[in-house]
């Protein structure tokens, strides 16, 4: 099972506003098992990719620097610490994607006004979702914060409804980066330089979709990001019921895996229903468990700072020789044998 991987440049840029702003970064890059310097290029052992793990240590540690909880959503500016997370429980409740986007976007006008206005605009056939006037943005090359600050913002649409939302362009303003192949690929769409704003633009459709989370997973999720988000798949194949439950179970299972039953209230589903369903989609309830905390149980060996009986304690297993057992099970590798098996790649 591949690892998730984050562009370098994402991590440079988290570097770069704590260092702005008088914070070393040395012992969070050791702490997340890097061993080299992201803002340099050209220094041996520069990595252009590192793991969605390593990422969200990277900005778990800048958080507590910074008391910004935005993720980085809002290109070049710091919000208050709490604001994310007041915005969330906001639009929780929301009756659909569009209405979410809609109270993001009234949160952000309200508390903070232009500094970090969320603009969402929405017609019969296009919804545009991003930043308006980006004060100086068209004098400047286009860089990693502004297209992190959108697909953050991306992914988390997606995270909020259990589905991929499929783009259909995206704009900056400024000029176009080094390597513009990459951004297209973040994105998956076109992507059109030296506009008027920094905008992503889909179909109108996905705004009806529900929202398929609840007060629990929201407070799971925010323990966790923005890792969520980063280990989302953009597949537009993806977009079935298997998608939206994996979207609801998440990664911390700490305090125990959701039951069948939870999941079919939080669907309106009968039990029934449910099984059918996934039987239709290729899989059965207990398959798609094991494959959410397999992903999981790799992602938290990931990191190097969690002894391999602190990962079973975060996989919510109180025995550690049944997490060796399941873990086996699942990828046919000891733990232990899996971290030395890193050791090996440099991840």
């Amino acid at each position: 099972m591949p690892t998730a991987m984050v562009p370098t440049q994402f991590a440079a840029s988290l570097i770069r506003m704590a260092a702005a702003r008088g914070f070393d970064f040395g012992s969070a890059l050791t702490a997340a098992g890097l061993d080299f310097d992201p803002l340099d290029e050209s220094a041996a052992g520069w990595q252009a990719e590192i793991t969605a793990m390593q990422y969200s240590q990277l900005y778990q540690k800048a958080l507590r620097l910074l008391q910004d909880e935005t993720f980085g959503m809002h290109p070049h500016k710091v919000v208050s610490p709490g604001a994310f997370r007041m915005m969330c429980y906001c639009i929780i409740h929301s009756e659909n994607l569009g209405k979410a986007i809609s109270r993001a976007s009234d949160f952000y006008r309200t508390f903070f006004g232009g500094g970090a206005e969320l603009y969402a605009n929405f017609t019969d056939r296009h919804a545009r979702v991003g930043y308006r006037d980006m004060p100086g943005s068209a004098m400047r090359q286009v860089g990693a914060a502004d297209a992190y600050g959108l697909s953050v913002w991306h992914r988390f649409f997606g995270w909020l409804s259990g589905r991929p939302i499929d783009l259909q362009r995206v704009d900056f303003a400024g000029d176009p980066p080094r390597n513009p192949a990459k951004y297209e690929d973040l994105f998956g769409c076109p992507i059109y330089y030296n506009q008027a704003s920094n905008l992503m633009y889909f179909d109108s459709e996905c705004l009806r979709y529900p929202l398929v989370h609840t007060e629990q997973s929201l407070h799971e999720f925010l323990r966790t990001a923005p890792y969520q988000l980063m280990v989302m798949t953009n597949d537009q194949h993806s977009n079935s019921l298997v998608a939206q439950l994996r979207a609801m179970i998440g990664y911390d299972f700490s305090q125990g895996f959701p039951s069948f039953e939870t999941l079919c209230a939080a669907l309106n589903m009968s039990a029934p229903t449910l099984r059918r369903r996934l039987k239709r989609e290729g899989t059965t309830f207990q398959q798609l468990k094991d494959q959410c905390r397999c992903e999981a149980a790799l992602a938290l060996l990931d990191n190097r700072a969690l002894s391999i009986n602190q990962v079973a304690a975060k996989m919510g297993f109180t025995d550690p020789s049944a997490f060796h057992r399941s873990f086996k099970k699942w990828t046919g590798q000891t733990p232990g044998d899996y971290r030395s098996s890193l050791a090996g790649t440099g991840l």
